[in-house]
């Protein structure tokens, strides 16, 4: 009589050890690398960055420091800047001086840390205020009516005028600013926050752990945020690029940062009496301005083409 062969099944993976997940990750990492407008605005944001960050070593001089001996010098002008002890050194005004004798090319480059400063922790305070404003409204059902009136009320205002009422009221540092600018993108995050809690809120997995008596901060750190990355992290770099511009309209009205603090904004207020005359003292912060928010915008639109399912079904395998 032969035996009655056992067959024996091979052992499942565990789906909490499946390397699946590790897989994904990098072949997300690869399509972000991959991705041409991620490599433009990540090579442009590094070297305005760069920039900024060796601005002590860039810069010829001080950018405060003004030489009312070379007044409205025209860009490439060599002579001699005298320093407060009175001692004159060689000097070139690669792009000229201001009004009062300072050097515009050092204010630019000590201006980029202000303005990339400014554009990051408004992302900050936004995603965070917003992100934690958006779970309570989308998963408490009862605190979804008041907390969204109150978004739609600051929503109402014009994100401009309420930064400039403000930063007029405060007139404080660059603390009131980051508070001016980010709360009128709070609304924006927490509304994208409350529809992808919306969306999965009664999921199967959300259900099953509200059956095994998962504390509920658990519930959403664990299974509900992580929905909300991808979108948050393009969401951050649109309120980067508009907090940096947003900075240089308060600097350029002379409401923002103090006088002694150089920005893009204050040095385009600068020249903008004389811009008939030197139309060079506007366009040179302008063109920082400009490069640095078109390489944030570049990168968030290579992060959403990327990160978001739509694009990635619209884009093909």
């Amino acid at each position: 009589m032969t035996p009655a062969r056992t067959s024996i099944t091979p052992p499942q993976d565990d789906p909490v050890k499946s390397p699946a997940p590790r897989a994904l990750n990098r072949s997300l990492l690869r399509r972000v690398v991959r991705n041409t407008l991620v490599r433009i605005g990540v090579g442009a944001l590094l070297a305005v960055m760069a920039l900024g960050l060796c601005a002590p070593w860039l810069g010829t001089v001080d950018p405060n420091t003004g030489d009312f001996m070379n007044i409205n010098v025209v860009p490439g002008t060599s002579g001699e800047f005298t320093l407060f002890s009175g001692e004159s050194v060689p000097h070139i005004y690669w792009m000229g001086s201001d009004s009062i004798g300072r050097d515009i090319y050092s204010r630019l480059l000590y201006g980029t840390r202000v303005s990339l400063a400014i554009g990051a922790q408004v992302a900050i305070v936004a995603v965070l205020a917003g992100t934690l404003i958006g779970i309570l409204s989308g998963y408490f059902r009862q605190l979804d009516g008041p907390l969204m009136r109150l978004m739609d009320a600051v929503m109402a205002i014009p994100g401009i005028l309420m930064a400039v009422a403000l930063v007029s009221f405060w007139r404080g540092g660059m603390a009131t600013v980051v508070f001016s600018i980010a709360i009128t993108e709070i609304p924006r995050v927490a509304r994208l926050v409350r529809s992808v809690v919306l969306s999965v809120r009664d999921e199967a997995y959300v259900e099953a752990a509200r059956t095994l008596d998962t504390p509920t901060h658990k519930i959403l750190w664990f299974h509900i945020l992580p929905n909300a990355i991808a979108p948050l992290i393009v969401q951050a770099t649109f309120i980067c690029a508009a907090a940096i511009l947003v900075e240089a309209t308060l600097s350029f009205l002379g409401i923002g940062l103090p006088a002694d603090v150089p920005t893009w904004g204050s040095v385009m207020a600068g020249g903008r009496v004389q811009f008939t005359e030197r139309p060079d003292v506007v366009l040179f912060p302008g063109l920082f301005l400009a490069v640095t928010v078109l390489a944030i915008n570049l990168l968030g639109d290579g992060l959403r083409d990327t990160l978001d399912p739509k694009f990635n079904k619209r884009a093909g395998p």
